[in-house]
């Protein structure tokens, strides 16, 4: 007889969690699983779970600080999945836990400090044979596997550069987590590699362009950013010349806007609580505070000063935004990988094909928790063949992971990954995938 097996989720209530859960239990299919979901509002899982399979799903409350409820909802779980932001918070204690109960962890963190701090407890979830899988979200996540199946087209990687991009959702708010996140991203120091060791760069400084493809054309600009691909890919290929992460989002306005409330919370004039609610405000059709329009709007003339924007998009952003109409979503991941392969120069791309309207990817949230829900397949079937902390390329197979995203994201597999590489006569001995 098959024996239920239990799947722990932590902070369900948010948006990607929620995904993640929805599609990993439709993919599943007839699996024998149990999935038992925890929030601190808990009321807002109740609907939610209504829609799941009955008897296959509990909804319950802990403080994830308080150690004792945790180790006793964890307790015997096949597999903990950490959805509770920040991650520079609850992480650590979150893993310590499943080290000392010996219960498989998951999480979808795409904090770079967070991941460091995951890293250093390698040891202990090796000696306790737990497998720790870290970043197993969109990006961090589909990008790192991306990363990894690039990387077979040649013999030696020189540079590795890793975007991504998410655009408007319409006239909807964001998660207060969520938002700090993306706050100190756009300012501050963030960890990269270069010339084969960790230096500290100030974000978004370093700007670049790239043919991603999808709806955004074949010049889109992007910004160095903290993210933790830059801290765990390293390790699988410490000689590359460089390792980066770049992050824009789109509209390409919004870019500056972010950077100078960023920078003004890094300067101690605005609070992190104004500039949430500020960013908020613009998401939702508000006017936003006069205090930190100041701050946003000497961004925005900066990246116009820089060069990085013409004033007549900006114009048309504002006039567009004043009108509180919101475009098409755009979003993609992209990975730009360059080497040798029998001596030759190589440059390999994998990048999401699609996205918004009439796609599968119409969300950020669509696309994180569908990553997520592929990750969480491949990890149950994995189940105690692995040990330590690890970052998806160093255990998500490229071809298994493409197909159970497909799976969970409801799309064909051409939507899902599309493969450029030139020369196209370098890789002679595997089947690329192409769209």
């Amino acid at each position: 007889m098959t024996r239920t097996k239990r799947v722990v989720f932590i902070g369900a209530a948010g948006e990607m969690c929620r995904v993640a859960i929805e599609r990993f239990v439709k993919a599943a299919g007839d699996a024998d699983w149990m999935l038992e979901l925890y929030d601190i509002r808990p009321e807002l899982l109740h609907e939610f779970a209504a829609k799941l399979p009955a008897g296959s799903v509990t909804v319950g409350s802990f403080d994830l600080f308080d150690g004792g409820a945790l180790r006793r909802a964890i307790d015997g779980a096949d597999l903990v999945v950490l959805g509770a932001g920040p991650y520079n918070r609850t992480a650590e204690p979150v893993m310590e836990a499943c080290i000392e109960k010996q219960v498989p962890y998951l999480d979808l963190d795409d904090d770079e400090a967070s991941t460091r701090a995951a890293l250093a407890l390698d040891d202990r979830a090796k000696a306790a044979g737990v497998p720790i899988l870290i970043c197993c979200g969109a990006s961090p996540g589909y990008t790192n596997v991306m990363t990894a199946d690039a990387a077979r087209d040649m013999d030696v990687v020189e540079r590795i550069d890793i975007c991504w991009v998410t655009g408007d959702e319409g006239p909807v708010p964001f998660g207060r987590a969520v938002l700090e996140h993306a706050i100190r991203g756009f300012a501050g120091p963030c960890w990269t590699w270069e010339n084969g060791r960790a230096v500290q760069h100030q974000t978004f400084l370093e700007t670049d362009v790239f043919d991603v493809g999808n709806s955004l054309g074949d010049a889109y600009r992007f910004y160095e950013c903290a993210h933790p691909e830059a801290v765990t890919l390293p390790r699988r290929w410490p000689g590359a010349d460089r390792i980066r992460v770049l992050g824009a989002l789109d509209p390409p306005p919004t870019n500056g806007i972010m950077r100078g409330v960023a920078v003004a919370v890094q300067d101690n004039n605005i609070t992190m609580d104004e500039a949430i609610d500020f960013v908020n405000d613009l998401l939702t059709d508000k006017t936003g505070s006069l205090k930190v329009w100041r701050y946003a709007l000497s961004g925005l003339w900066g990246t116009i000063r820089r060069g990085e924007i013409g004033v007549a998009e900006v114009l048309r952003f504002l006039a567009t935004s004043a009108a509180k109409k919101h475009p098409p979503f755009r979003g993609t991941n992209y990975v730009r990988v360059t080497g040798k392969r029998d001596g030759q120069q190589v440059v390999s791309v994998r990048r999401a094909p699609v996205s918004g309207p009439g796609t599968p990817w119409t969300t950020m949230a669509s696309l994180t928790g569908s990553a997520t829900a592929a990750f969480i397949l491949l990890a149950v079937d994995q189940l105690g063949e692995r040990s330590g902390v690890l970052a998806p390329e160093d255990w998500a197979d490229p071809e298994t992971f493409y197909h159970a995203l497909a799976a969970t994201g409801g799309a064909p597999l051409h939507q899902v990954v599309e493969a450029v590489v030139t020369p196209s006569t370098a890789v002679t001995s595997r089947k690329v995938v192409s769209a």
